[in-house]
């Protein structure tokens, strides 16, 4: 029988957190090591998360109390932004790092300091970190220390948008991108804004033309097209626990269409066990991809010629989170990359 991956979880006691121990309950070689969780040191797994009261798993204990690190192998970070850095840069060379917090995103330092308020305190780290979306990225993945989870908004767009900025199927430029999310992106925080009173019955659009996943995107889509690129995007608020949907407004190239894009996109990720096209004219739900690792993408054509609208669905908290966070640890560890996450979508 092989060894075990011994793992830590930093901020376990979040939605992200308890994601990562739900989906490694299932993953062959998981076992929970340490699970640090400061307003909640002392308490048992149960108390914190009776849905996870059955899972082996020691109780949390604060972050700074770990001084012993020779028993764990992978790190899975869920702190704030602006924390995990310091944390990162004091972690023993030997473990293997998924950050699931925007601190190692972007690349360029002085935009993360412009988009956080702060400048970021690990630059040279920064150097090292992958940005890590599986399906884009595996090699890096593979051969990184420390990868960077991507944002749950930039991942529904980056996998539908990249592989046809590359081909040179769309303009880079004027993309619009319409998304709307579960409540659960917000964290596990009491906020007034997100009390059931403020949230039910209703929609409201937030950060417009300044949320902090802007740049995330436009990096992958610049990247993509060899030279700088903006993106409208403009993030919504809606009454579910769960989900994200992206809806994105492409010009397309010369004689491309939905069709076009679809069958660039099923090449692309052909064989991909979480990246999923649809038939021509379909659009995907957020109920499609509950609890699942899954992301779907449809496509329509536009009533405005030359135009289509491509349509991504993830589950916020795992192809959006800890999911990827799991999928990137497989690729990093070389185990079988859909190990943890093989669950289908639960419906209703």
């Amino acid at each position: 029988m092989s060894d075990p991956i011994r793992i830590a979880i930093l901020g376990a006691s979040g939605y992200t957190g308890a994601e990562l121990i739900r989906l490694l309950g299932t993953h062959s070689r998981a076992q929970l090591a340490i699970l640090t969780a400061d307003r909640r040191a002392g308490q048992t797994l149960g108390a914190v998360f009776p849905h996870l009261a059955h899972v082996p798993a020691p109780p949390l204990v604060a972050i700074d109390d770990v001084t012993d690190w020779s028993g764990v192998d992978v790190v899975f970070c869920c702190l704030p932004h602006a924390t995990t850095q310091s944390v990162i840069a004091a972690l023993p060379d030997h473990l293997k790092i998924v950050d699931l917090s925007a601190d190692f995103r972007l690349a360029d330092v002085d935009v993360y300091a412009q988009w956080y308020g702060g400048p970021h305190k690990a630059p040279e780290l920064q150097k090292s970190a992958v940005y890590g979306l599986t399906e884009l990225a595996r090699p890096e993945v593979a051969a990184a220390r420390l990868v960077a989870n991507p944002g749950c908004y930039p991942t529904g767009p980056h996998l539908a948008l990249v592989p046809l900025i590359e081909s040179g199927l769309i303009d880079p430029d004027g993309i619009i991108i319409d998304a709307k999310s579960g409540v659960s992106g917000a964290g596990r925080s009491a906020k007034e804004g997100l009390l059931h009173g403020e949230v039910s019955e209703g929609i409201h659009a937030y950060g417009v033309a300044s949320h902090r996943h802007s740049p995330e995107i436009e990096q992958a889509l610049s990247r993509a097209a060899g030279r700088s690129v903006m993106a409208s995007f403009t993030p919504h608020l809606m009454p579910m626990n769960r989900g994200i949907l992206c809806t994105m407004y492409v010009q397309a190239h010369e004689n491309a269409d939905a069709a076009t894009l679809l069958a660039k996109l099923a090449v692309r990720y052909k064989g991909e066990p979480f990246v999923k096209i649809l038939p021509e004219g379909t659009t995907p739900h957020t109920r499609h991809v509950r609890g699942s690792n899954l992301c779907l993408i449809g496509a329509v054509n536009d009533r405005v010629p030359g135009r289509v609208i491509l349509v991504s669905a993830i589950d916020n908290l795992v192809k959006g989170a800890a999911g990827q966070a799991v999928q990137n640890m497989n690729v990093m560890m070389g185990l079988p990359e859909t190990d943890g996450l093989s669950q289908y979508p639960m419906f209703p």
